[in-house]
């Protein structure tokens, strides 16, 4: 193909890319040196705690051409996900409601954004005839953030999330990588952060340890998640009433005010998630568990974690005779995971019980 013709299959690419829901499409190279840098120290630092999937591909992850052998060019996709009439920051103050990260109140995303990645390349096939491609959605060593970057869909901001200036952060990223040497676009290198520091002073638990740097291991999202055994005393109460995932450094971002919502339907909150309180979901048998996260990111954690994540959120919660005798009704669940998390929590209620009678 000519180099004419190539720039009008990039500009095709966009607009079929926008057809399918997605709010913006970007073109970059292969090119990650300095994000391997970044990336290696940060591993050598241990930020990465129990996520030994960040290191165990080698340079796969920074080296496309090595995942995806051919790989040229990314194709980098980004798409808004917050569902229309959703609170926010409201429901971090109600102690007796449980919050679920925004991403998570829906669908898996990674099916939806995955299928139209496909149907994005059947597109291209169409028009350039067979090709090789391969799409990513957050499930293999991509450095999905760096190549949004460099394909010009935002910068890092202090958080290391990929903020937009019109759109904040509250958005799935997706890539195709593809074998056509398509034009590339310009990076997106200026940063408007500025001096401003709310997402590092809003971190509960201090993850935020250094410009777009985060210690995972701090970081209540990866605590909920990723950590498979017992989540360390000095976080539980910083944990406050999140039980999966925690988007404290977003909500405080000043461009999240531009975040537009999504009409994906995949994306509107599920067996109201959104404003589902502590005990309700405390409560869930484990089938419970599993027929009402069927389909949705969540379920990934597991009905253990799920109930030791809830524990949590009840220790945390306001002093009241239901909260205590829900847990006294899980003091002796099998899991001894489960188990400790409901003496810390019985511990934190008795505490409250007994600062209430001494005022009263």
């Amino acid at each position: 193909m000519t180099t004419e013709q190539l720039a009008h299959l990039a500009d095709l690419i966009k607009t079929w890319g926008r057809e399918l829901g997605f709010q913006q499409v970007g073109i970059t190279d292969t090119q990650l040196d300095t994000h391997e840098q970044h990336l290696n120290a940060w591993l050598e630092k241990g930020y990465h705690g129990e996520m030994g999937f960040m290191d165990k591909h080698g340079t796969k992850r920074t080296r496309p051409a090595e995942l995806e052998p051919g790989t040229l060019r990314i194709i980098s996709v980004r798409m808004d996900y917050l569902p229309p009439e959703v609170e926010t920051t409201r429901l971090l103050g109600q102690p007796q409601k449980a919050y679920v990260s925004r991403y998570a109140l829906g669908r898996d995303y990674h099916k939806l954004i995955r299928k139209r990645l496909a149907q994005l390349g059947k597109k291209i096939e169409q028009e350039v005839g067979p090709f090789g491609y391969r799409a990513f959605v957050d499930s293999a060593p991509v450095m999905e953030r760096a190549l949004a970057q460099k394909a010009g869909l935002g910068w890092f901001g202090k958080n290391a999330m990929l903020l937009n200036p019109k759109a904040g952060s509250l958005f799935f990223l997706g890539e195709l990588y593809t074998d056509l040497p398509l034009p590339v676009d310009p990076p997106y290198e200026r940063e408007h952060c500025g001096s401003c520091d709310a997402c590092q002073t809003a971190c509960p638990t201090g993850a935020i340890v250094d410009d777009k740097v985060v210690d995972s291991r701090k970081c209540i999202s990866y605590l909920t998640i990723e950590l498979h055994g017992a989540i360390p005393v000095e976080f539980r109460r910083a944990m406050g009433n999140r039980v999966y995932g925690c988007d404290d450094c977003q909500l405080v971002c000043p461009f999240t005010r531009f975040t537009r919502v999504s009409n994906e339907q995949d994306f509107a909150p599920r067996h109201d998630l959104d404003r589902a309180s502590l005990l309700s979901l405390f409560g869930w048998s484990e089938e419970a568990f599993l027929d009402k996260t069927a389909g949705s990111p969540i379920r990934r954690i597991g009905y253990e974690r799920w109930l030791r994540n809830i524990a949590i959120g009840l220790g945390n919660a306001p002093w009241s005779e239901a909260v205590e005798a829900a847990l006294w009704a899980r003091r002796a669940y099998p899991s001894a995971l489960v188990r400790e998390h409901v003496a810390w929590a019985l511990d934190e209620q008795r505490l409250k019980r007994d600062a209430r009678i001494a005022t009263s």
